[in-house]
């Protein structure tokens, strides 16, 4: 009896992590970001690798990423920049060499949305399944 419950136990961490990781995200945004929602995901991929620095009113965009162990930062890494960490991390030594830095990194979802909410112009991610108070959504990716 022992062994199937362990098997039972094994089977729903199994499918818990599953379903963490197949959650969606949220592109999220300080409230005083003044853009029609929602954005593309080229749009939001242009941010992230710095190639749209300002939003249309003139501001300037802060990015801000997870931290690179995340599983959320993985999955907006696969899913919106269309890249590995291998290659987003050759890409951010590039454009090191151009003067370029990578988006301030939080280290959890209450952090990133704490910045949001704390700077001007600032865009992020976080999972679906958080609440977001005090920030625009400008994307739902599933």
């Amino acid at each position: 009896m022992p062994v199937r419950l362990l098997a039972i136990a094994v089977t729903a961490v199994l499918l818990l992590a599953g379903s963490a990781r197949a959650e969606g995200l949220l592109i999220i945004a300080n409230s005083s970001v003044n853009v029609a929602a929602p954005l593309s995901l080229s749009q939001v991929a242009a941010i992230y690798l710095l190639r749209m620095t300002i939003w249309s009113d003139g501001s300037h965009i802060v990015p801000v990423n997870r931290e690179a162990t995340s599983q959320i930062r993985e999955k907006f890494t696969v899913s919106v920049l269309q890249q590995d960490n291998t290659s987003l991390a050759a890409y951010w030594n590039e454009m090191h060499f151009m003067g370029k830095q990578p988006p301030v990194v939080q280290e959890s979802e209450q952090a990133v949305l704490a910045f949001i909410r704390n700077v001007p112009g600032s865009i992020g991610y976080i999972s679906a399944s958080v609440a977001p108070i005090d920030v625009k959504v400008l994307l739902r990716i599933p």
